[in-house]
């Protein structure tokens, strides 16, 4: 399909195939969209082995490429994670329906009502990188809002996301859904995402999920609203007062439990207070855990034989088993940091004291900021949503993981009895 006519037809075609469901969509009962997903979820299930052999496929070909071992874990899928993905959907459906919830009543003086109610945004465009659970979240998620979706996902995950949309529609063409709700973009052409993103009058809002230059790519290519799920430059800041063996628990987790995620730690904070004491204790138990660590001259005259950072990486997104460390003089400096370094994604202090912990909640602007806990709870079946279509590190509509709620707006409809306006 390397065509620029044929994919433009192409893709215009998905989009209008995915406006005419959405409207079908709008209208259909809570108990029909959940009887959808539950059946999404048995057919994912029974596709197991086919899910799974189209991923060897997209391993084998990340492997001869080179990709790292975070990314290649990020790509992988086992009968756990596929488990997981079919959990997941039918937790969606066990939610509560967010659409036609009244969510402000107001009775004029005149008599008339207004009512602010929850809609459906329309047809949502997805694009992302890596992980094919992406593609039954964000599906499942916007089945249940009341939107129809587009699906594209990358090249190095393309048979697997491919196997599981073709699962997921034949799930809802059985059940005599509009299967059209889902639909996967099935070429790898970049083309293809430049001509999603001028179809403002079809697609209602665009989602990209993935590294920074996919990011700045569809943010200056869209003719659409785009939410952004950025990159995610997390830290955890050591405060003089923390429980130091509760935080080398917490870094061990923000750290090395999934390094190629986007709630993963990237820069590690140390209070020069305890300094001395903290970083060696950290670097042997970062070092049986093969992290390498890149430190600030501080940081460098305490741990001989690290690298040292240079001032790039501490806006670098690693994705990988490497650390940026920086003795810091206290919250104040630690926070200043974090907002001119980070990516407002999800930042952590571990402390003891109150007034430390109150102030750094205050001052760091990020989607999620935590106190003693770590970074890698930001998710949205971590937080209670179910599933979670991506996490935004904008400010307005949408800000940290994105549920059903985030997945609607809003409309007003005003009733009266032959009111007008003087």
């Amino acid at each position: 399909m390397r065509s620029s006519g044929k994919i433009k037809k192409y893709v215009k075609q998905l989009a209008e195939q995915a406006k005419d469901s959405s409207r079908k969509l709008a209208l259909m009962s809570a108990d029909h969209k959940n009887n959808l997903l539950n059946n999404i979820a048995v057919s994912i299930r029974k596709s197991k082995e086919i899910i799974l052999e189209a991923n060897k496929k997209d391993i084998k070909e990340a492997e001869k490429e080179g990709l790292s071992r975070a990314l290649i874990d990020r790509l992988l899928l086992d009968g756990k994670r596929i488990e997981q993905m079919a959990g997941g959907l039918e937790e969606v459906a066990a939610l509560d329906d967010p659409v036609g919830r009244v969510l402000n009543k107001k009775t004029r003086p005149n008599g008339m009502q207004i009512f602010k109610i929850s809609v459906p945004i329309g047809v949502i465009a997805v694009i992302y990188e890596s992980r094919p659970n992406v593609t039954s979240d964000s599906a499942g998620l916007c089945i249940k809002a009341g939107n129809a979706v587009i699906l594209r996902g990358g090249r190095e995950a393309f048979q697997s996301n491919k196997s599981i949309a073709a699962c997921m529609r034949k799930a809802i063409k059985e059940c005599r859904g509009p299967e059209n709700i889902i639909q996967f973009v099935e070429t790898t052409e970049r083309s293809a995402v430049a001509e999603m993103l001028k179809l403002n009058s079809l697609i209602d809002l665009v989602i990209p999920r993935g590294g920074e230059s996919l990011i700045k790519a569809v943010t200056e290519m869209s003719t659409i609203p785009i939410i952004k799920h950025y990159k995610g430059v997390c830290h955890v800041f050591v405060d003089k007062d923390a429980d130091l063996d509760k935080a080398l628990k917490i870094i061990r987790n923000a750290k090395c439990q999934r390094p190629g995620v986007c709630n993963a730690m990237e820069t590690l904070l140390v209070d020069n207070a305890v300094s001395e004491k903290f970083l060696p204790l950290a670097a042997d138990m970062l070092k049986k855990e093969k992290v390498e660590l890149r430190g600030c001259p501080r940081t460098l005259k305490i741990l001989k034989g690290i690298k040292q950072a240079a001032d790039d990486d501490w806006y670098e997104e690693y994705l990988d088993l490497i650390l940026s460390v920086k003795v810091v003089d206290g919250v104040d400096e630690a926070v200043e940091h974090i907002n001119k370094y980070g990516s407002m994604h999800s930042d952590a202090i571990i402390t003891e004291n109150q007034a430390a912990a109150l102030k750094f909640l205050n001052m760091v602007d990020s989607a999620a900021v935590y106190l003693n806990v770590s970074t890698r709870f930001t998710d949205g079946g971590q937080f209670g949503m179910g599933a979670e279509i991506g996490i935004s590190t904008d400010k307005i509509h949408a800000r940290g993981p994105m549920g059903l709620e985030e997945l609607n707006t809003y409309k007003y409809v005003i009733k009266g009895d032959g009111q007008i306006r003087d």
